[in-house]
């Protein structure tokens, strides 16, 4: 997924109030930028860092940039949460998913369950809709391990119950963990941090749910999803 802009480079001041980050340009000039990002963003939220903002190309928006990419690591780390979604459909199209191939119709935001909707439903005569949830993931603590959640998500483990019970239905569910960085050699929960989740989806792969980590190259011109990681599940 290319940027619809081109990036302009940053220093982290500070983030605040979930939403909002403070961040100094090239030139001194200091902007608050829109940070799409309510998780703890563990190891991508320290002042200094480098950032790349986009301008939010909405002259009536209240907040002018967008905040897009933090090096972390000497690595470069998506940061954007609103973005996973467009990566993950780019990737089952032009086949980089190959799990998830085959389909003839994708549709996004379908309603199932218990009031929720799905990021994106696949359907195709003759086969078992697909149902897919889709999950930003940045987190990389120690070693090359992808980790997911990086805080408390009660929501999370709600969506693992809900695919479980689709699988039941006789329909394929699968989990799609969008990893925002290329240095990882393979994912695990972060069960430390949110045990309940850990419980959710080691359940939730006993119920048939399918579990696909994917690491995406990141640059300052796109973030495309490009290889999978093997699951690392103690």
């Amino acid at each position: 997924m290319r940027f619809a802009r081109p990036l302009v480079p940053a220093r982290l001041v500070a983030r605040y109030k979930r939403f909002l980050s403070d961040h100094e340009l090239a030139d001194g000039t200091l902007v608050t930028a829109h940070c799409a990002n309510p998780g703890g963003m563990i190891g991508i939220k320290e002042p200094g860092m480098r950032t790349w903002l986009a301008a939010a190309g909405n002259p009536s928006r209240k907040l002018a940039w967008d905040w897009e990419i933090v090096e972390a690591d000497s690595t470069l780390v998506g940061c954007h949460t609103g973005r996973p979604n467009a990566q993950v459909e780019e990737a089952i199209g032009n086949g980089t998913i190959s799990e998830l191939g085959g389909y003839a119709t994708l549709r996004r935001e379908v309603r199932y369950g218990i009031n929720s909707r799905i990021d994106m439903l696949l359907q195709d005569p003759g086969r078992p809709d697909c149902y897919v949830e889709v999950k930003y993931c940045h987190m990389r603590r120690s070693g090359r391990l992808a980790e997911f959640p990086d805080a408390v998500t009660s929501r999370g483990a709600k969506h693992m119950a809900e695919l479980a019970a689709m699988v039941a239905a006789g329909h394929r569910a699968v989990l799609v963990y969008a990893i925002q960085r290329d240095d990882c050699d393979g994912f695990a929960t972060a069960a430390d941090l949110d045990p309940v989740y850990d419980a959710a989806l080691r359940a939730a792969i006993a119920g048939g749910v399918e579990v696909l980590p994917y690491a995406c190259r990141v640059s300052i011109e796109e973030i495309a999803v490009e290889r999978r990681l093997p699951l690392a599940l103690c």
